[in-house]
């Protein structure tokens, strides 16, 4: 063997001695691809907090509608109960014998009757509110002056108080105040207040006033009577037997008791974006009115823009 022999075999066990060291050393990723820790920007942070923020409130919300979901079936079912028992019970004595003569049959047929009907009509109320919730029953939301409304209240009422000799004082707001909203609901509501207010007095007066309110674009409506704050809530046994239910002579059957009317005017006002409420009366008011017991149902209604009163006006 020559020495270019002996050269050619040296080079290539060289070579080979180098590649089989690189094929055994392992792969080193590029600097670029080996991923830095990943650095949070504050405002992430604040958009992460912005919606749990808004998840916990959306939370709540339903939490509350759930309750008082719940609220309103339980006094639907109350309400419906008792009518409904004293219908039964009626039925009962006729169909037992056990009336002593014609006209005390008729008596009880009369009874019966009344409490038929006015079970015709919570339904009527119970279905309505559901209706308007739905969107089955369209609202007609427009600009409202809140000074004729009053006066339509007034007129509805005034004859209530009198009969009772009450005094009831409707306060005329501005006339350039104008409310968005439905004016048939809205005068639902505050006749439903006034006149439920009236049958709960012993003595006293009421007063209706309404103000805007300096803090939010929306209008306050007072309804102040004389009469204890626990009226509007009263509590509801659902487990009264229906011997206990009263049974009232033809044509003096109750009407609606204050915890239901509250809740039916309180479906309403929401419906149409408001918000109703017992809230504490000022010493002023209650100053004014001379009364030791004075409740205040604030009713809170949407402003109505001046851009959507031209418009609405406009329309009319």
């Amino acid at each position: 063997m020559d020495g270019i022999d002996w050269v050619y075999l040296l080079l290539g066990i060289g070579i080979g001695v180098v590649g089989s060291r690189v094929v055994r050393s392992p792969e080193k990723p590029p600097a670029s691809s080996v991923s830095a820790p990943q650095q949070t920007h504050p405002q992430d942070d604040l958009s992460l907090q912005e919606e749990l923020k808004q998840t916990q409130l959306a939370y709540q919300m339903a939490r509350e509608m759930s309750q008082f979901k719940s609220g309103f079936l339980a006094r639907t079912s109350h309400e419906l109960r008792s009518p409904l028992s004293s219908l039964i019970g009626m039925h009962q004595l006729i169909l037992s014998d056990l009336c002593d003569n014609p006209e005390e049959e008729r008596e009880f047929v009369a009874q019966a009757n009344a409490s038929a009907l006015k079970m015709v009509k919570l339904l009527d109320e119970i279905i309505g509110v559901a209706k308007t919730e739905h969107g089955t029953a369209q609202l007609e939301t427009r600009p409202l002056q809140l000074a004729e409304v009053f006066e339509e209240v007034h007129q509805l009422t005034y004859m209530q108080a009198a009969n009772r000799n009450f005094q009831l004082h409707v306060i005329a707001p501005d006339p350039d105040l104008y409310v968005l909203s439905d004016a048939r609901r809205l005068r639902q509501v505050l006749v439903a207040l006034v006149d439920t207010a009236i049958s709960q007095m012993e003595s006293g007066s009421i007063h209706v006033s309404a103000a805007a309110s300096p803090t939010s674009e929306s209008v306050q409506i007072w309804v102040d009577s004389s009469c204890p704050s626990h009226v509007w809530s009263d509590p509801v046994d659902l487990l009264a037997s229906a011997s206990e239910l009263q049974l009232y002579p033809p044509g003096s059957f109750p009407e609606s008791s204050p915890g239901f009317t509250l809740l039916i005017a309180r479906a309403l006002v929401e419906v149409m974006q408001g918000r109703l409420e017992i809230v504490p009366a000022s010493e002023d008011t209650a100053e004014a009115n001379k009364s030791e017991n004075l409740t205040r149902i604030q009713c809170t209604i949407p402003l109505s823009r001046d851009e959507t009163v031209e418009q609405g006006l406009a329309d009319g």
